[in-house]
């Protein structure tokens, strides 16, 4: 399989394990945990929690990443389709809101290969880092209900030093316009989120005026559009030896954003300064 499902375009064979690509993965599933997850936004988690399949590998390279050890380390196991299929099968029994694929894209032909085999009667939601093509947010829509992005960075210097993508707010903006087209927001009485586009943005030590920056360009693109912001950072993976991200935000940076995001009339979800806990991260090692 030549590889050119993201923005990198590495054009590599992913059935050769000597030529990997930037996001590391053969052309097979490879997870590194599943099962129900209660941290996500409260439409997405509501009452029993969402279904999260956490997908290893990334084609980004954020040095801050909480999910370091599957998306840069690549822990976890290959499994097949049909072993795809029966964990769909296991959320739905356990009660999960919806099936969560937590950075799917470097194998969204294998999951849309599962989800034309069986679609889970509950809603599926496609959690990704928004550094995607237009064609595979095209190709993926129809079997996904939910699109939830993030929106990392406005500054191309900031995206390219902490995550090596210098096009990444160009790309993303793309991606989420595509995804936006493609879905219109539905929720239930109980607030639970059926279908829509639900925007990330995670505020970073120093970074409030991108952040900003963020806020703004959200209410200029997508003005009708739920946006969570996130004020959950901790120090992890590279930053640990980063000065200036070798630490969480402060009040006072927190409340800069947020006053930005209350003056635009945001509508969605803040974060609480106390969610900057490593309790909130996923056990990739048990």
């Amino acid at each position: 399989m030549k590889c050119n499902l993201c923005p990198r375009k590495c054009n590599v064979d992913r059935d050769n394990p000597s030529a990997l690509g930037f996001c590391g993965c053969l052309n097979q599933i490879k997870i590194a945990k599943w099962g129900l997850f209660d941290f996500e936004e409260p439409c997405i988690s509501l009452n029993k929690g969402s279904g999260a399949i956490f997908f290893s590998g990334c084609n980004l390279a954020c040095v801050f990443c909480q999910n370091y050890q599957i998306s840069a380390l690549h822990n976890g196991k290959n499994i097949s389709t049909e072993e795809l299929i029966d964990i769909f099968k296991q959320l739905e029994s356990m009660g999960a809101e919806n099936i969560n694929l937590v950075s799917p894209m470097h194998y969204a032909l294998k999951i849309v290969e599962a989800l034309k085999i069986y679609r889970p009667k509950i809603p599926i939601v496609y959690n990704t880092n928004a550094y995607e093509s237009e064609n595979i947010i095209s190709y993926v829509a129809p079997f996904v209900d939910i699109f939830l992005p993030d929106l990392k960075y406005h500054s191309s210097s900031l995206s390219e030093k902490f995550s090596n993508a210098k096009d990444y707010y160009d790309v993303a903006i793309k991606a989420i316009k595509k995804m936006r087209g493609l879905k219109q927001d539905k929720f239930d009485l109980n607030g639970k989120m059926h279908e829509g586009v639900l925007i990330r943005h995670m505020i970073l030590p120093l970074c409030t005026d991108d952040s900003i920056a963020v806020l703004n360009s959200i209410k200029q693109n997508f003005p009708n559009t739920k946006v969570s912001l996130m004020s959950q950072y901790t120090p992890q993976h590279k930053a640990v030896n980063i000065k200036a991200l070798n630490r969480r935000i402060t009040l006072r940076e927190y409340n800069k954003v947020l006053d930005e995001y209350i003056k635009l009339n945001l509508d969605g979800y803040i974060q609480e300064l106390s969610s900057a806990n490593t309790i909130y991260i996923p056990n990739f090692n048990d």
